[in-house]
């Protein structure tokens, strides 16, 4: 007899059968995602296998191989994960699946391998299920927003532990550039008492944002859309902005002209007023150089240019962020940048020279320079 079931439940296309009557007679269970599955339903995709149910095991291969013939590396996890998530299981269940023998229905099956075809075209993995973990969340994630990377992790780390070291009860925290919200519900969920403010100029990026906000925030951050560049001081008065306007960087130059009457300035004022107040600011901004394409084209074709490039050197928004940086963080308090391998020592000279104290750039997980602190 086989066993169509749903992930999770036991159960039987057409009688009540018990899981453990069902293991006796050794019945194998065949896996659909989003309910049971009925032989005799049709597949509205058309992508199910006329050959009927597929092992796990050997779908797992299948999907490997199709990943892996697009160049992409841990095609294996890839695969792993995306039948996973058609699937509606962990992983860690899933290997339990593939060992017990387990089969997956045509439909999901089908589902799995355009999934596996779209990853081999580089699509990001996130892209294909919607959600990308990162620290100790997962967020909602898809086109129009950067996909957060394991390094930038790290990156958060520094800005926990200062606020974890604050000795206010309500800690305030500005995450300049938030994307998906990464960084920003970091904080919140690792330090429960602290305030946060995230700001995103792009409105696709802070659509997602706005969705992790309500799933994560706890009611204690505050997403604002805006463009940070109105913070910059300069730009308060009237000065003009060198290479701004140079590539497509966030703040550059579909940032409007010198004066902070824009529409966005509103918005931003509510993070003005935390003037001197701020315990963290931490940021991971655009910093790729404009000459400098990324090779992944998930990075390439996929994240939007608004958060990779940053004029000539990629450091323009960075250079913002120290000015406007050096009236919102309170004495004492931390600025958190990420960056590029290479730009550390350009990072802390600015710094320096802006009137930060200490700065120092620390390494990621794989050696490569990643973060730039300072304290105001």
């Amino acid at each position: 007899m086989q066993r169509c079931i749903t992930p999770g439940i036991p159960g039987t296309c057409g009688g009540s059968l018990p899981r453990r009557s069902a293991a006796r007679a050794g019945a194998n269970r065949v896996w659909e995602s989003g309910g049971v599955n009925h032989p005799e339903s049709a597949d509205p995709a058309g992508v199910a296998d006329p050959a009927g149910p597929v092992s796990i095991a050997a779908l797992l291969a299948e999907l490997e191989a199709l990943i892996a013939a697009g160049g992409v590396e841990d095609a294996g996890v890839d695969a792993a994960i995306l039948l996973s998530h058609v699937l509606g299981v962990p992983r860690g269940r899933l290997q339990v699946l593939a060992v017990l023998g387990e089969t997956v229905a045509p439909a999901a099956a089908g589902r799995s391998r355009a999934l596996a075809e779209e990853r081999a075209s580089r699509v990001p993995l996130q892209h294909l299920t919607g959600r990308a973990p990162f620290r100790g969340i997962e967020l909602s994630v898809g086109p129009g927003v950067f996909v957060p990377r394991p390094e930038t992790e790290g990156v958060a780390q520094f800005a926990i532990d200062a606020l974890l070291n604050s000795p206010d009860p309500e800690p305030i925290a500005v995450d300049l550039c938030t994307g998906s919200g990464a960084i920003a519900l970091s904080l919140a969920h690792e330090v429960p008492t602290a305030r946060i403010y995230a700001v995103e100029k792009s409105p696709e990026a802070a659509a997602w944002a706005a969705r992790n906000v309500a799933e994560w925030g706890d009611g204690r951050v505050r997403l604002i859309h805006g463009d940070v560049a109105e913070l910059d001081p300069r730009r308060a008065a009237g000065e003009p902005r060198a290479a701004a306007g140079s590539g497509p960087a966030a703040g550059g130059k579909s940032a409007p002209g010198a004066g902070r009457a824009t529409a966005t300035a509103p918005a931003l004022a509510e993070v003005a007023a935390l003037a001197g107040r701020c315990h963290v600011l931490v940021s991971n901004p655009p910093y790729v150089p404009a000459a400098m394409v990324p090779r992944d084209p998930e990075v390439r074709d996929h994240d939007p240019e608004l958060a990779l490039y940053s004029g000539e050197d990629g450091l323009d928004l960075i250079r913002v962020i120290s000015r406007a940086g050096l009236g919102l963080v309170r004495q004492g308090g931390a600025l958190v940048l990420e960056h590029a391998e290479g730009q550390g020592a350009a990072i802390r000279e600015l710094l320096t020279a802006d009137g930060w104290r200490a700065a120092a750039t620390h390494p990621d997980l794989t050696g490569r320079d990643r973060a730039t602190t300072a304290i105001r």
